[in-house]
């Protein structure tokens, strides 16, 4: 039987209550599966299922369909996206600031099973990966440019415009988001290694609904987290391959079409299977140092040729970050709320719906940690690092725009998945520069995809940490598969249909994360005493 520790009031310490749970008890074991019945059957039946019915409906008309519900859940709840979003940042900070801060992840005897480096490295590969290298370009400058509004309806072109544009892009990709990922990542460490309950996002509901969490209740929860995950890394993915072969064509002057990304999706795919076999340390661990040694290498370099646009950049970013923060997490009062909607709001839904698949994944590597270095190091140094690279990035993007430097200060911006080949056409060893990115566009596809194997691996096997290899497999090629025919049935238009089907799974995962917390703190503060 699952062990399950409950609070002894009077000793204010932990006893051992078996609860009517048993890990296993509801799995299947067969072709090398361990599955768990509920989760597993719900889950592939609801893909197989949204898959059908997307081959039978027009693509624009189910984008259409998704979108208005998308769209409506966001206008209608914008406020309660935003306030849950600054609550959760507060909540941490205070976490990470009390006594219950000193409680180490996995126990007082526990030890770090990875390096701070590879972790920090496994971390950010998984939570952040191939949004950086293109909206560290675009994103600052469609602020900057009005392509799509300004935030706080400043005028674009000004000083004032390029000030909001990187305070704004850095709000969407700093410590708010990483807080959301933080919360997940550390209750379900928290519930799995220092009380002995299953990998799984029920787990954390135990101190709040007892026994119901393994029940209905729970299979809920982890169908919703298999589905945001699989059809975001899916969408993902399939975007991924498209912006890929945009810059491959540029690049080398190909014209690969559809076939060309079907291949990038099958190679990538490849990758990460042999990735999941190998698991974390000869696998994800591996090809996330990899990831980090590619992007430094980038990174460095571009500062190197644009040494003096950058050096201006990255104090002006820092300070715009800290100017524009409180005036951007406040929803009320506000004239560009179009905007708001469009990014802010829509940004905050998206880290929510993916906060199971990169909460999980942070949860199986941050064993050993107390709380307070976990959060300060979920937190802070991936929005450090993100601050660097969009200062770089963004800077070099703006400055290109403003002085009518190269494609990009010519035209502005036309095609977001080439607007950093743009900018590299316009600096020295342009094409070195995009021969590496594109290197590290697939490292980031291939990283993104195994971790988020293995989280749903965890998920559907009932919460083993290891499930058996051809499980493994099954979910690392259904992430292709579904990518490859959301393309070959009506490409951009059916992925963009799949994600605002997965944004739309924010709303009720808000409320998840917000029972979340008290269910933490429960946790966390039954397990204080042994730290006094």
């Amino acid at each position: 039987m699952v062990t399950a520790q409950i609070m002894d009031n009077k000793l204010n310490k932990y006893s051992i209550e078996t609860t009517d749970y048993q890990v296993g008890q509801d799995n299947l074991q067969k072709w090398g599966f361990d599955i768990h019945n509920p989760v597993f059957g719900i889950s592939a039946g609801l893909i197989f299922l949204f898959i059908s019915i997307m081959l039978f409906v027009d693509p624009g008309t189910a984008k259409e369909a998704l979108n208005s519900i998308k769209n409506g859940i966001m206008k209608d709840f914008d406020t309660f996206f935003m306030w849950s979003t600054n609550f959760f940042l507060l909540f941490t900070i205070v976490l990470m600031l009390s006594p219950l801060g000193k409680i180490r992840i996995g126990g007082k005897e526990a030890s770090a099973e990875y390096s701070t480096l590879s972790w920090i490295a496994m971390l950010f590969a998984a939570g952040m990966g191939i949004g950086l290298l293109f909206w560290g370009v675009a994103e600052p400058t469609a602020y900057f440019t009005d392509w799509w509004g300004t935030p706080l309806n400043v005028e674009a072109y000004t000083p004032e415009a390029k000030s909001l544009a990187m305070g704004a892009t850095i709000f969407h990709w700093g410590v708010h988001g990483w807080a959301i990922y933080a919360i997940v990542a550390l209750s379900l460490s928290f519930f799995a290694y220092n009380k002995g309950l299953p990998l799984s996002i029920r787990s954390v509901f135990y101190p709040i609904f007892g026994d119901r969490a393994w029940g209905w209740l729970g299979h809920i929860v982890d169908v919703m987290a298999v589905l945001a995950t699989i059809f975001g890394l899916a969408t993902s993915l399939g975007l991924g391959a498209q912006q890929a072969t945009s810059g491959i064509n540029h690049v080398f002057g190909t014209n690969g079409g559809i076939g060309m990304q079907f291949g990038i999706i099958i190679f990538v795919t490849f990758i990460a299977i042999l990735s999941v076999i190998r698991g974390i340390e000869g696998g994800v661990k591996l090809l996330s140092n990899i990831n980090m040694l590619f992007a430094l290498a980038l990174l460095l370099f571009v500062i190197y040729v644009s040494f003096d646009i950058v050096m201006v950049s990255i104090p002006e970013t820092f300070i715009a970050y800290a100017d524009h923060i409180f005036t951007l997490s406040n929803p009320h009062d506000r004239d560009d709320t179009v905007w708001m909607h469009g990014w802010t709001v829509f940004y905050w839904a998206w880290w929510i719906s993916w906060s199971p698949f990169v909460g999980m994944f942070i949860a199986r590597i941050s064993k050993g940690r107390t709380v307070r270095q976990f959060l300060f190091a979920v937190i802070f140094i991936p929005t450090f690092m993100t601050i660097i690279w969009m200062a770089v990035f963004g800077g070099i993007a703006i400055d290109q725009v403003a002085n009518k430097v190269g494609e990009l200060g010519a035209t502005g911006l036309t095609d977001i998945s080439l607007t950093l080949f743009h900018v590299y056409d316009a600096l020295p060893f342009g094409d070195a520069l995009s021969i590496l990115s594109i290197v590290l566009i697939l490292v980031f596809f291939i990283t993104s995809s195994d971790s988020g194997s293995l989280v749903i691996d965890s998920i559907t096997s009932g919460g083993k940490i290891d499930a058996p290899i051809p499980q493994r497999i099954f979910w690392a090629t259904t992430e292709g598969a579904i990518a490859a025919v959301m393309l070959w049935i009506g490409g951009k238009e059916a992925l963009q249909a799949l994600q605002s089907g997965v944004v739309a799974t924010a709303l009720p995962f808000t409320f998840v994360l917000l029972l979340m917390c008290v269910s933490l703190i429960k946790g966390l503060n039954s397990e204080r005493a042994l730290y006094q």
